[in-house]
């Protein structure tokens, strides 16, 4: 079992979702988020003022996968994330030891 966590971009949300639903991911936890990477933030102008931005708005998306479907599930965010901009976010994928779905007491890949 894997755990892929990805950094998108707040208007890609509903593109990532219904591809990972396409391909058999059947939940996921989603985070407001901000930070920020190479890009450093930004200045705006609001009434006026100029003003820096350092974090920017993300969201965090977490899926728990069997480990066979990591790697498309992976891409399938690559893919409907991208802009091509800098800022799109990042993907990161660790291992789960054990997962327990507390309703029913069914454990690891019985749980996901």
């Amino acid at each position: 079992m894997k755990l892929v966590v990805a950094i998108i971009k707040p208007f890609k949300l509903d593109e990532v979702r219904q591809a990972l639903t396409a391909i058999g991911v059947h939940g996921m936890t989603v985070t407001e988020v901000k930070g920020y990477g190479r890009q450093k933030g930004h200045t705006e102008i609001y009434r006026g003022a100029e003003y820096v931005v350092n974090f920017l708005p993300k969201l965090r998306i977490e899926i728990a996968v069997n480990s066979e479907l990591a790697e498309k599930a992976v891409a399938v965010i690559t893919q409907n994330a991208r802009t091509g901009q800098i800022g799109d976010g990042k993907i990161f994928v660790t291992p789960i030891d054990h997962a327990l779905r507390i309703r029913t007491g069914e454990t690891d890949q019985d749980a996901l």
